[in-house]
């Protein structure tokens, strides 16, 4: 398992204007540390509840680092997608940037993947999640450690503020919000790429990644194995049985310094 798989990582909740700010000026072409810059400068007094207010420097560089880390300056194993995304944002409208901000949160931090695969499956079975019960299924697969406890938490609190959970009036129960419909088949593709990322293992079934509990907020666009394989330079993909396939990234993206 790589390094980045192993990292947890996530120590504050980042809103998605946050990450729509950076992304503009990647778009504008600015310089990275012109981006970090102006990064600083916007999110110092913003508050994660959408406010404004004081805010410690080692609490607001928390921030700009995740998105730094996910966007702006990637590890050299996701420029790759990171390309493909920023491509995408180019020529396409704002509204679909949650499913791109998605993308790459689950790239470069493989535990937000594991949170929302935790709650995915929660989800599936009923209608609200608790906090407690998410936690207990990431224990399960991290170990019992108060940096998964509180990184999950931040997670699960993101998942609020980008408005794909709501909090219920229980404390502590959230509720799903409606699904993102995902018309575009090149968006699902990205989003299934992203995934391969997200897992050590760099591959997957097809139609595992239609359903993949990763990816609850979305309602995706079926697709095939051919059609994929001619919009992703990254992916390759394997047909097995009578029409199953196996969707796997391509040697020299799949794989980041091991440690």
């Amino acid at each position: 398992m790589s390094k980045r798989h192993e990292a947890i990582g996530i120590k504050q909740v980042v809103r998605l204007e946050w990450y729509d700010y950076a992304l503009d000026m990647l778009i504008d072409n600015m310089a990275p540390n012109k981006i970090r810059e102006q990064l600083d400068q916007f999110i110092r007094d913003r508050l994660q509840t959408g406010g404004y207010g004081e805010r410690g420097e080692q609490t607001y560089t928390k921030a700009v680092t995740q998105i730094m880390k996910c966007w702006v300056t990637p590890d050299k194993q996701l420029m790759a997608i990171r390309d493909h995304a920023l491509l995408y944002a180019r020529n396409h409208q704002r509204d679909i940037r949650i499913a791109l901000h998605w993308a790459m949160t689950i790239s470069a931090y493989p535990f937000w993947h594991r949170v929302a695969e935790q709650t995915g499956r929660l989800l599936n079975l009923q209608e609200s999640v608790t906090q407690k019960q998410i936690r207990f299924r990431c224990f399960e697969s991290m170990g019992e450690r108060s940096t998964v406890e509180r990184s999950a938490r931040r997670v699960i609190r993101s998942f609020v503020v980008w408005g794909v959970l709501k909090d219920s009036d229980e404390k502590g129960c959230y509720e799903k919000q409606p699904s993102i419909d995902i018309k575009d088949q090149n968006l699902s593709a990205l989003l299934f790429e992203a995934v391969l990322y997200a897992i050590p293992e760099g591959k997957a079934a097809l139609n595992l990644l239609m359903n993949s509990p990763a990816l609850f907020p979305f309602e995706l666009t079926a697709m095939t194995g051919d059609y994929i394989s001619q919009t992703s330079d990254c992916i390759e993909v394997i047909r097995y049985g009578l029409d199953d396939e196996l969707l796997k990234l391509k040697d020299g993206y799949q794989r980041d310094s091991i440690k």
